[in-house]
C-alpha cells in the first residue's frame, strides 16, 4: 500500500455511523453471513426468536451481542458458521397488541369471526413482525439472514402439527379437567412456568363461622374473602385439641348461609392464622386435591373476566377485587369479620399481562411429561448438555425431577390450532387430524357413524402453547418436514446438532429444558453442546431494565450516540456468564473510547509514512529489538489466553485482556517505543511494517467483539479483495514458539522501572523534562548484562541524563530509591531538589503520620475497644500501626540524608 493512498482516506475523526452503515452493507452485499453445507464443520447457533410484536431492548442487545461474538469468531476458525435468525408469534402477547388496536377503533374481539380476526393479526405481524430483526443488523448481528424464520410460517406451522398428533397417537398427549393458571386480563389458561410470583401487600380477614346447632362460632384466615361464597368446607387439622369439639359437624358460610361440613386433614398447618381453613375447591390448587380426596363439591364463583359468576349468588359480574373490598364491608356489618391485619404474601401474576391469576378447574391439553423429560434430565447432569456456568444445572434438576405435565392449550385464536375435530359430547368424541378432510373419514369410523357429514364436525377452539412450537426450533429452521418423515434433510443433518445457546436464565425451563426434551424425543440427540446462560440487564438501583419502569435507555439511540462498537464493548465488559449486568452509560462511553484510542494510534501510524513508499505489513521482527520481542510475545500471550477464556465462555475476560493488549501495551508502550529519537523524523519502514502486521493482529482479536472499527482498519491497513474481508480472515493461531517468557519478564521489569522513576519524579516534585542520574543495583550478572542491552527502553521512555547499571552500585548520600523484580533502583537527589523545601516536606508527613500513630495507640490502650470489637477489626488497627511506624521509621532516616 502506498502512505499517500492511506493517509489521503483516513479523516482525523472516527465517524461510527458511516463505517457502520458502510460495513454493514458490504458484508451483506457479498454475502459473507450466509451458510450451506459443505465439507467444513458447521458452528450452527439458533436465535432466542425474540417475539413477533417486539422492538430492541437491552436485554436482546447483551444476548445478541454474545452471540454474535461467538459467531465472528467461530468463522474466524475457519468453522461454517450458521447463525439462524427469526421471531416467535408470541400468542398471548400478540393477541393482546391485536385487541388493544381493534379497542382503538371501537372493535372488540367479539364483533369478529375467527377468520376475520386472524387477518387483523396477521396484519400486525406483516406491519410489526421484522422491526426487531432490522434493529439487530445495526448491532452488528451476523445472522443468516436468507434463513429468517417464524414460527407461524406454513411449512413450521405444519411441523407443529404433525408433533402434536404424533405425540397424541404415542399416548403422550392427553386432554383432562385439571387445576390451571388462569389470566383473566388474556382470558388463557398459562403453565406454571408463565406465572411470576410477586411478594405483595395484601390484608388478612380473619371470619366468623356460625357452627349449625349452637351459638358458637369457628373463626377462619383468608386474604382472599371473595372467594368464600364458593367454600364448601372447614378444614381442621385432626391432632388439634383446639377443634376436637368440631368433628363430624357442620358451619354455616357467611351471607349466603349454606352449609358446609367440617372435615379434617393433616395439610392443615396448626400453627398459620387460627388453625382453621376455608376449602374452595374451585379456586385454589391445594384445596381442589383436599375436595377431590374428601369428595367435596366444586363451587366457580368467578368468570373468565375475572367477575363474580351467578353461582357467587352475590355480586354478580362485579369484578373480584372491588368485591373483596365490597364483601369485607358486609362481611363486617353482619358481624363475621373479627379483625383485618396487614400481611404480605406470594402472588402469582401472568407474565404476560403482569394481572394476578386465577386458579381454575379447567378441562384442557396436557403433554404428559413424565417419561419425556428423563434424556433431557440425564444429559444435563452428565454434561453432554454443558451449561455455563454450571451452577444452573442444580434449578434444571429440581425442575426436572419435580416436572408437572405440561398445559399446551391456549384459549386464544392467534396461534397454532389444535388438530382435534370434536363429533359429539362424550369425552372420548373426537379424531386428532391435520384438517377437515383428514378427520370427517377418522371420526365415521372410530364413531361408526357413516353418515356424519363435514358440517358435524366441529375443530376445537384453543390454540397451542407458542412454547410448542419454539421448542422445535432447531430441528424446524432447518426441517420442517423431519417430524412427519422421519428423514433428515442434508441441512438437518449437517447443522443438527447446534454449538451454542445463548439465553437467559428465566427461560430455562420454558424453552431450553423442553428443546433438549423434543431434541432426544425427535432426533435421539441433543439439540446444542451448550448453554450459556447470560445476566439481566439493571439499573445502578439494582433493578431489571424494562419500558414500565421507564429505566431502559433506546438501544438504537445509544448505538447513534456511542456507535455499535462502543455499546458492545461497554455490555461485555461488565456482564461474567449467568451474573446480571449493572448497566453504566459510562460503560459505552468507555467503548466509544476505545474507539477513539485505536483510530488515534493508527492515525499516527499512517502520519510516519513517507509518500510514494510502499509498506508491506509483517510480523517478521527485528530481533535485536526487545519491544518486538516483547509484543510479539504479548500478543502470542493474549490469543492463548483469549482461546482459553472463549472456551469457558468467559467474554468479558477475553475482551479485557484484547483491551488491555490494545491500549496499554500497543498504544501507551509500543507505539512510544517506536517513536524516532529524533523529533520530527519518520518511523523507519521496517519498524513501520512490524507495527502495522502486529495492527492487523490485534483488529483480528478485537473483530468479534467490535467489528465495525476493526473492519474499518483493516481495510485501511493494505488493499484487500473480497476474499480478504476482516469478517472471513483466519483467527490468529496459537504458536508457543513466539512466546519467549524470557522477554515478557525482561520486558516486564523495564516497564516497571519506567514506572518507578514517573513515581519518584512524582514524589519529590521534579519534572518529567529534567533529566535523572540513575544507578542500578542488580542481584544477578545476567540481569545487569539484559537491562545494559535494553538500556535504550529506559532512556527512550524517560529523561535520563546517565545510567549506571551493575551489581556493584555505590548508594549515592541522598538518593530515592525503589525496588524491581530484587533490583534496587537509585536516583541521587542532589542538585535535583531543594533540600530545605524537601526536608519541610518530610518534616510535615512525619507530623501527621504521628498524630495518626497517637490516635491508633489510644484506641489499642483502650481495654473496651479491644475486649468488645470483633476481632479483625483489632487485628485491622494493629495492622495500621505497625505499617505506621515502619513508615515513620524511613522517613526519619530520609530526614538524616537531608541533613546539613
Amino acid at each position: 500500500m502506498s502512505s499517500e493512498k492511506n493517509i489521503s482516506e483516513i479523516p482525523a475523526q472516527y465517524d461510527a455511523s458511516k463505517v457502520e452503515d458502510k460495513w454493514y452493507s458490504y458484508w451483506m452485499e457479498n454475502n459473507y453471513f450466509h451458510s450451506e453445507p459443505d465439507n467444513r464443520e458447521s458452528f450452527t447457533v439458533v436465535i432466542p426468536p425474540p417475539n413477533v410484536t417486539g422492538v430492541l431492548h437491552m436485554g436482546h442487545m447483551l444476548n445478541n451481542t454474545i452471540q454474535d461474538v461467538l459467531v465472528r469468531r467461530a468463522r474466524m476458525q475457519g468453522y461454517n458458521a450458521c447463525w439462524v435468525p427469526g421471531t416467535d408469534h408470541a400468542s398471548i402477547a400478540t393477541e393482546a397488541k391485536v385487541v388493544r388496536k381493534l379497542r382503538s377503533k371501537g372493535i372488540t374481539k367479539k364483533d369478529l369471526t375467527r377468520d376475520e380476526f386472524l387477518e387483523h393479526a396477521w396484519e400486525w405481524t406483516h406491519e410489526h413482525g421484522g422491526i426487531i430483526l432490522e434493529q439487530l443488523k445495526k448491532l452488528g448481528a451476523s445472522c443468516d439472514w436468507d434463513r429468517t424464520a417464524f414460527t407461524m410460517d406454513e411449512d413450521y406451522s405444519e411441523s407443529v402439527i404433525d408433533v402434536f398428533i404424533d405425540l397424541h397417537e404415542k399416548g403422550k398427549i392427553y386432554r383432562g379437567e385439571r387445576m390451571i393458571n388462569w389470566d383473566p386480563a388474556a382470558q388463557t389458561t398459562l403453565s406454571d412456568e408463565e406465572v411470576i410470583h410477586k411478594e405483595v401487600d395484601s390484608k388478612l380477614y380473619h371470619v366468623r363461622y356460625k357452627i349449625v346447632g349452637e351459638d358458637e362460632y369457628v373463626t377462619i384466615a383468608t386474604t382472599r374473602p371473595e372467594t368464600i361464597l364458593g367454600d364448601t368446607a372447614v378444614c381442621v387439622n385432626p391432632d388439634d385439641e383446639r377443634y376436637t369439639h368440631l368433628h363430624g359437624k357442620k358451619v354455616m358460610v357467611p351471607l349466603v348461609n349454606r352449609e358446609i361440613p367440617v372435615i379434617q386433614d393433616d395439610y392443615v398447618d396448626m400453627e398459620f392464622g387460627t388453625g382453621c381453613l376455608k376449602i374452595t375447591p374451585a379456586h385454589d390448587v391445594n384445596d381442589y386435591e383436599i375436595g377431590q380426596k374428601h369428595g367435596l363439591e366444586t363451587i366457580d364463583v368467578l368468570n373468565a373476566d375475572g367477575s363474580m359468576s351467578e353461582a357467587a349468588q352475590l355480586y354478580i359480574g362485579e369484578d373480584r377485587f372491588e368485591v373483596r373490598k365490597k364483601i369485607a364491608n358486609d362481611l363486617e356489618e353482619a358481624g363475621h369479620l373479627v379483625e383485618v391485619e396487614n400481611y404480605k404474601n406470594k402472588v402469582g401474576f401472568s407474565e404476560r399481562t403482569d394481572v394476578p391469576i386465577e386458579p381454575r378447574l379447567s378441562l384442557q391439553w396436557w403433554v404428559d411429561m413424565d417419561q419425556l423429560s428423563k434424556p433431557a434430565l440425564d444429559n444435563v447432569m452428565d454434561d453432554t448438555v454443558e451449561f455455563h456456568p454450571a451452577k444452573f444445572k442444580n434449578s434444571y434438576r429440581h425442575w426436572m425431577e419435580n416436572i408437572r405435565d405440561w398445559n399446551i392449550s391456549r384459549q386464544l385464536w392467534w396461534g397454532h390450532r389444535i388438530p382435534v375435530f370434536y363429533y359429539g359430547e362424550g369425552h372420548d368424541d373426537y379424531v386428532v387430524a391435520k384438517s377437515m378432510e383428514e378427520a370427517l373419514p377418522k371420526a365415521q369410523e372410530k364413531s361408526g357413524n357413516k353418515d356424519l357429514k363435514a358440517s358435524d364436525l366441529k375443530q376445537d377452539e384453543d390454540v397451542l402453547d407458542t412454547w410448542f412450537s419454539s421448542w422445535l426450533w432447531p430441528i424446524s429452521v432447518f426441517d420442517p418436514d423431519y417430524i412427519r418423515t422421519g428423514k433428515a434433510n442434508k441441512e438437518l443433518q449437517y447443522y443438527y446438532p447446534t454449538k451454542d445457546l445463548v439465553t437467559a436464565p428465566e427461560i430455562m425451563f420454558l424453552w431450553v429444558a423442553r428443546m433438549i426434551v423434543s431434541g432426544y424425543e425427535y432426533m435421539d440427540d441433543k439439540p446444542f453442546d451448550n448453554v450459556y446462560y447470560t445476566g439481566i440487564v439493571r439499573d445502578k438501583k439494582g433493578r431489571k431494565m424494562s419500558k414500565s419502569l421507564g429505566n431502559s435507555p433506546d438501544p438504537l439511540e445509544l448505538i447513534k450516540k456511542y456507535g455499535a462498537d462502543g455499546i458492545r464493548m461497554g455490555m461485555l465488559f461488565a456482564t461474567p456468564a449467568g451474573n446480571d449486568l449493572p448497566f453504566d452509560e459510562k460503560l459505552c462511553e468507555q467503548g466509544r473510547n476505545f474507539c477513539n484510542k485505536i483510530w488515534n494510534a493508527f492515525r499516527f501510524l499512517t502520519m510516519n509514512m513517507e509518500d510514494g513508499e510502499k509498506y508491506e505489513p509483517t510480523l517478521e521482527i527485528n530481533n535485536e529489538d526487545i519491544s518486538d520481542r516483547w509484543m510479539a510475545a504479548r500478543i502470542q500471550q493474549t490469543i492463548q489466553e483469549v482461546n482459553k477464556d472463549f472456551d469457558n465462555y468467559k467474554l468479558n475476560d477475553a475482551l479485557k485482556k484484547v483491551y488491555s493488549l490494545i491500549w496499554d501495551d500497543f498504544c501507551d508502550w509500543y507505539i512510544e517505543l517506536a517513536k524516532p529519537e529524533v523529533y520530527g523524523e519518520k518511523i523507519p519502514v521496517d519498524k513501520l511494517n512490524t507495527a502495522l502486521g502486529f495492527f492487523e493482529q490485534l483488529m483480528k482479536l478485537l473483530h468479534p467483539f467490535m467489528p465495525f472499527i476493526s473492519e474499518e482498519i483493516y481495510q485501511h491497513i493494505q488493499e484487500r479483495s473480497a476474499e480478504e474481508a476482516l469478517l472471513i480472515s483466519e483467527w490468529p493461531k496459537a504458536d508457543d514458539t513466539k512466546l519467549n517468557e524470557n522477554d515478557l519478564k525482561l520486558f516486564g521489569t523495564l516497564q516497571q522501572m519506567v514506572s518507578s522513576l514517573r513515581n519518584i519524579r512524582s514524589e519529590v516534585n521534579v519534572s518529567p523534562k529534567e533529566e535523572l542520574d540513575v544507578l542500578i543495583s542488580t542481584k544477578e550478572q545476567s540481569t545487569a548484562e539484559a537491562l545494559l542491552e535494553n538500556q535504550l527502553v529506559l532512556k527512550k521512555l524517560e529523561s535520563i541524563q546517565s545510567l549506571t547499571i551493575s551489581t556493584q552500585i555505590d548508594k549515592p548520600k541522598v538518593y530515592s530509591s525503589s525496588i524491581v523484580d530484587g533490583n534496587e533502583l537509585f536516583v541521587p537527589l542532589e542538585g535535583l531538589v531543594d533540600f530545605g523545601k524537601e526536608r519541610e516536606r518530610i518534616q510535615k508527613e512525619i507530623d501527621r503520620l504521628e498524630g495518626f500513630l497517637s490516635g491508633i495507640e489510644k484506641k489499642l490502650a483502650n481495654k473496651g475497644f479491644i475486649n468488645n470489637a470483633p476481632e479483625n477489626v483489632v487485628e485491622l488497627e494493629k495492622k495500621k500501626k505497625a505499617d505506621t511506624e515502619d513508615s515513620l521509621a524511613k522517613l526519619r532516616e530520609q530526614l538524616k540524608d537531608f541533613e546539613e
